[in-house]
């Protein structure tokens, strides 16, 4: 499972998409070793309908390379990397086989959350159950238009954090202030951490971020620079500079 607690420390889950190059497992220990809390791996999907341009690219990159959630799968039960690690993915692949087959899969690899966006609250019950048998925290999505009964609905549902989305754009979109009121709306429903995600590209939107959500979720801006060539030591660096960035500016105690 993946549970966050709320320790006073702003929590750094960044993102990866699985595959995106031969040595990416290096990415995650670089991660892990430079202040991630979490790290969300992308299950590559043909159709990713939440996905900007930027994840888009990496998916192509990896479904072009052969890779296959089997694949993925394979190369993170090898590894131990000391921080919990959470698969993002598209409904079509988790019912491909069967929802409880999937998660069980997740779990025999040593994943312990799930993240299916395309998935809305009132139709996550099957999901869900299967997710909770299987050991794996089922995290929910939540959008600054969601209306307030709804809401509190994800905020019920949803297990291990809930995933706050900052503007009702794609990934990669600008950071907007609509996704602060959302996390500050959330906390108030929930004990479990809320991170925003979502357009968070610099440090100081990070450290905007978590003036109202326990966390932040870094994917497009660090897609970009794995597209660009950037190596699994210099993406460490780059997270590095997020994780001092919250550390010294954020707030030290999340009340």
């Amino acid at each position: 499972m993946t549970t966050l607690p709320r320790t006073g420390r702003p929590l750094l889950v960044p993102y990866v998409t699985g595959g995106i190059r031969p040595d990416w497992i290096d990415y995650l220990h670089e991660y892990a070793r430079n202040g991630a809390d979490a790290i969300e791996i992308g299950l590559p999907f043909s159709d990713p309908i939440l996905d900007g341009p930027t994840i888009q690219e990496a998916s192509d990159v990896a479904l072009r390379r052969g890779v296959t959630v089997r694949s993925i799968l394979d190369d993170v039960t090898a590894i131990d990397v000391g921080v919990p690690l959470i698969a993002m993915t598209y409904y079509n692949l988790v019912v491909h086989r069967d929802a409880s087959t999937f998660c069980r899969d997740l779990a025999a690899a040593g994943i312990g959350g799930l993240i299916v966006p395309d998935v809305p609250v009132d139709e996550s019950a099957g999901l869900a159950a299967a997710a909770a048998s299987a050991g794996i925290d089922l995290t929910l999505l939540a959008a600054p238009t969601t209306p307030a009964a709804r809401l509190a609905e994800i905020a019920a549902a949803s297990r291990g954090f809930v995933y706050a989305v900052s503007t009702m754009g794609t990934t990669g979109s600008t950071f907007s202030a609509s996704g602060g009121r959302l996390a500050a709306e959330l906390r108030t429903l929930t004990d479990l951490p809320v991170l925003l995600a979502f357009g968070i590209a610099s440090h100081s939107e990070a450290v905007t971020a978590v003036r109202s959500a326990d966390g932040v979720v870094i994917g497009a801006a660090l897609m970009r620079r794995i597209l660009d060539g950037g190596t699994p030591a210099e993406l460490g660096a780059v997270l590095a500079g997020f994780r001092r960035a919250l550390d010294e500016d954020g707030p030290h105690c999340v009340p």
